[in-house]
């Protein structure tokens, strides 16, 4: 049984900072491509960062030079760091873990809201 648990969601201002984590109960964790994605009110969930098993890391442009994604495998863990914040980045943030049979596994997401 895969499950995914973020937290450090919160409430911040305009140019504030977060960090959230996500604590993965997975076998192989350290093999694993790990994301984060994000859905605003009224929009599709988008990928917002990802990181593979080697450590490759990805970004969408929107957060390309705010947002770092890593990961601490002796901990079961990838982390967001999330700077410069914006009042558009406003969503429900989600871990996300691909599954060995082109489905997902996904957390229950945290919020994140960004006052201007």
């Amino acid at each position: 049984q895969v499950q995914l648990v973020e937290s450090g969601g919160g409430s911040v201002q305009a140019g504030g900072s977060l960090r959230l984590s996500c604590a993965a109960s997975v076998s192989f964790f350290s093999w694993k491509t790990m994301n984060w994605y994000r859905q605003a009110p009224g929009k599709q969930r988008e990928l917002v960062a990802g990181i593979s098993s080697g450590g490759s890391t990805n970004y969408a442009d929107s957060v390309k030079g705010r947002f770092t994604i890593s990961r601490d495998n002796a901990k079961n863990t990838v982390y967001l760091e999330m700077n410069s914040l914006k009042p558009e980045d406003t969503a429900v943030y989600y871990c996300n873990t691909p599954g060995p049979r082109g489905d997902a596994y996904w957390g229950q997401g945290t919020q994140v809201t960004v006052s201007s």
